[in-house]
């Protein structure tokens, strides 16, 4: 099957637009509806239920949409491993959740780059269930997780803790305080939405959510409030005395975990990669 019908038909599930996923793929408007009834003729089934401003996906369409960014992942993979450079051993892909990237990867990539050499890394951020999913069709050789799927054929191996800071822009004298005085619910995970709901029920609702530490950071700073964030991105911002460290108000931690096909061809690669961010955590 041709790649670029899988290709445009994964732009326009994306864009839920013909003209925006023209625009994304450098085509026509009218190249795009013509892929789409290639891609429609040969699986003989109708993909998009088109109306006006409005296109979504048929039952055909949402059971091809997992088999399409499979093969897309898949191409995109061999590509890249058959155009590395000789002097590089392998290639390595690394995946993690929003929040991961802001605690933990975003300011360790740099290290592993320098301590993995002979590899070739790529690196994105990805939802839990696509990190499993990946995992599994072995197109993702590492995902570093807060929340671990429990799945045969999938190691977990924990590789350090991040202690979660209740801090404010505000000096909070309770709990009360803090929670009412422009509180912003980052999320870290089910475990974590667990703890909080029991440890704080009937507490004020937050004014906004987030999945990642670092926008409620930057809505913090700009607009004043209280959160729950990684002592690592905020550590400097207390010595500072930018944010307070509402002691009234328990912490919680978080364990960080890395997660391999334990039949993946790249194993050794992929263990020295999780020992050197165990090792940087």
């Amino acid at each position: 099957m041709d790649t670029e019908l899988l290709r445009t038909f994964v732009e326009v599930v994306n864009t839920r637009h013909f003209g925006r996923a023209a625009e994304g793929l450098y085509i026509t408007q009218s190249a795009v509806s013509f892929r789409i009834r290639q891609l429609e003729q040969s699986l003989g089934a109708t993909l998009f239920i088109r109306q006006r401003n409005n296109i979504q996906l048929t039952a055909s369409g949402e059971r091809l949409l997992p088999h399409a960014q499979m093969i897309l992942t898949g191409m995109q993979r061999v590509k890249a491993e058959v155009a590395l450079s000789n002097h590089i051993v392998a290639q390595l892909s690394i995946a993690g959740t929003a929040n991961i990237w802001d605690a933990v990867l975003q300011s360790n990539m740099g290290k592993l780059v320098i301590a993995l050499p002979d590899l070739s890394l790529t690196a994105e951020v990805k939802g839990l269930q696509e990190c499993t999913r990946l995992l599994l069709e072995r197109a993702l050789d590492v995902a570093v997780l807060f929340d671990p799927p429990k799945v045969d054929g999938l190691v977990v191996k924990s590789i350090g803790h991040l202690s979660i800071l209740p801090v404010s822009t505000f000096e909070c004298s309770d709990a009360v305080m803090f929670f009412d005085t422009q509180y912003v619910y980052v999320d870290w995970g089910p475990t974590f939405s667990t703890w909080h709901a029991k440890q704080f029920q009937g507490q004020m609702p937050y004014y906004f959510k987030t999945s990642t530490g670092r926008i409620a950071l930057d809505l913090m700073m700009n607009h004043g409030g209280g959160a729950f964030i990684s002592q690592n991105l905020i550590s400097d911002m207390l010595k500072s005395g930018e944010l307070y460290h509402i002691s009234v108000v328990a912490g919680s931690s978080k364990e960080v975990f890395a997660v391999y096909h334990k039949d993946s061809s790249q194993l050794p690669a992929i263990e020295v990669a999780v020992d050197s961010l165990a090792a940087f955590m």
